[in-house]
């Protein structure tokens, strides 16, 4: 019996251990939304080792993105209209 006790161990070990890599991997893709960020809660980066991440002065600036999830930012409403793809005027 001590050697099924052992091989109940290793496979659920390997479970857990598959688990944890299935769980690191299925982050969810995003998008950049033009338009939906309040003033100064912008995601953005202006290349390597700098970021303007914070730097909209007004809300839902046109030009100011925040990432959201992949397929909902044209549904995202404001005062100023719908979220962009691309960014505003």
């Amino acid at each position: 019996m001590p050697s099924t006790s052992a091989a109940l161990a290793a496979a659920l070990a390997l479970t857990m251990i598959a688990g944890s890599a299935h769980a690191a991997g299925a982050a969810k893709p995003v998008e950049k939304c033009y338009g939906v960020a309040q003033a100064g809660k912008n995601d953005c980066k202006a290349g390597a080792g700098t970021s303007c991440a914070g730097t909209s002065r007004i809300a839902y600036q046109g030009d100011a993105w925040k990432l959201v999830n992949a397929g909902t930012c044209t549904k995202i409403k404001t005062p100023k209209g719908f979220g962009s793809l691309t960014p505003k005027a």
